[in-house]
């Protein structure tokens, strides 16, 4: 673990590059099991902790704790076991009607629509986070076959329900915001609660399969 102020009250924990083509398995696990103990612990003085790709943002009160007290910390937390991921299926309407990029996919990876298609619905996707707004899952297993730069100048406002692709990532929008990711289609499958519990469907490490309607 690398260590660095990213304030006067966080710490940022590094395991890796952010590049997200260059995390490994392993760094995605440490990610995953340093927020689980810091979560499950709930240390005095630690007020909340943001996990990306390869680090963890802990944000922490500077009244309790310092830097180097968050430090011995993530080093002394006693290891918590990961909780059995399910699988869970995400329906997908697919097609321009639903997808207005579809299109700009297909051309941009010399593939037909139905081709993105079946690439994308076909692949095996994981929960690296959650972030950019409450709910929104950053998936990891897009096929390098239908990668597509995100777009140029983002809408201002993509529907709740979109299945999008950004890079080398894709993600579903659970509620209406602004996004430059390409969108492909749409799910009915609420993604994001707050009056549930928990309100967001999808956690860090839940596997995912995208069911083509």
């Amino acid at each position: 673990m690398r260590y660095r102020a990213a304030s006067d009250r966080s710490l940022l924990v590094s395991f890796g590059p952010e590049i997200p083509e260059e995390i490994s398995d392993a760094n995605r696990g440490l990610v995953d099991s340093l927020t689980r103990k810091l979560v499950a612990a709930r240390p005095p003085g630690i007020l909340n902790v943001h996990p990306a790709y390869a680090s963890l943002l802990v944000v922490f009160d500077p009244l309790t704790l310092d830097h180097r007290g968050v430090e011995r910390l993530c080093e002394s937390t006693e290891e918590i076991p990961a909780p059995e991921q399910r699988t869970v299926e995400i329906p997908v309407h697919y097609g321009d009607e639903y997808g207005p990029d579809l299109a700009d996919v297909a051309r941009h990876t010399r593939l037909t629509r139905e081709e993105v298609v079946r690439i994308h619905a076909g692949a095996d996707y994981v929960v690296h986070f959650l972030g950019f707004s409450p709910g929104f899952p950053y998936l990891g297993g897009l096929p390098d076959s239908i990668a597509t730069p995100r777009l140029s100048s983002p809408r201002t406002r993509v529907p709740a329900g979109s299945v999008a692709i950004g890079g080398g990532q894709t993600g579903v929008y659970p509620s209406a915001s602004p996004g430059g990711w390409r969108i492909i289609g749409w799910t009915p499958l609420r993604l994001f609660d707050a009056a549930a519990d928990p309100p967001a469907l999808l956690s860090m490490g839940s596997r995912i399969r995208f069911q083509a309607l």
